[in-house]
């Protein structure tokens, strides 16, 4: 299973190449309050139509939570000191779900906070990089063609350091290699 954050959800959705998330063989959730926080365009536009078109699970039941599910929750907040459910707690929360060192789960989130707590939690995390790195690893996909889409998720909202923008193309040669 992959969860996914808006912030992930936002960088592909701004570039129109969420159809990425898709070289991991895992099903990809998206939690109904990650979904909220996908506000700005194209970014809601090319989420939308994602869900509707390829096998995405969105995840919106709350109404009648559980009482295992309502403490996860509640553990969720606690760890990253929210007072609200939002994105970050529902994916934190879908982690405990699954039960600590499941390495069946995958967090994409370039949220430092999530991506820490997740992987104190035993789930295999990743960002956007890690999804344009994979795109490389397992498509028919060029050096070239990796930078690129860094540098387009760069320059329409991720806005990365020279140093990790750098270690980015690093990434991507050495996918490229691995072929």
């Amino acid at each position: 299973m992959i969860l996914v954050d808006a912030t992930t959800l936002i960088s592909l959705g701004q570039i129109g190449e969420l159809h990425l998330l898709q070289t991991f063989d895992r099903k990809i959730i998206i939690e109904g309050e990650v979904l909220d926080e996908v506000s700005t365009e194209p970014a809601q536009t090319n989420v939308s139509e994602f869900l509707d078109r390829d096998s995405v699970g969105l995840n919106r039941g709350r109404a009648d939570l559980l009482d295992e599910e309502a403490e996860r929750e509640r553990k969720a907040k606690d760890l990253l000191g929210e007072t609200d459910v939002n994105g970050d707690v529902r994916i934190i929360a879908g982690v405990l779900r699954t039960g600590q060192n499941d390495d069946r789960i995958l967090v994409i989130s370039d949220d430092k906070r999530v991506r820490t707590i997740a992987d104190t939690l035993g789930a295999t995390v990743t960002g956007t990089v890690g999804v344009i790195v994979r795109a490389v690893e397992v498509r028919d996909m060029t050096t070239e063609q990796g930078k690129e889409l860094v540098r387009r998720v760069d320059s329409h909202g991720l806005h990365m350091t020279g140093e990790l923008r750098e270690k980015a193309y690093e990434l991507v040669e050495d996918a490229a290699k691995r072929k």
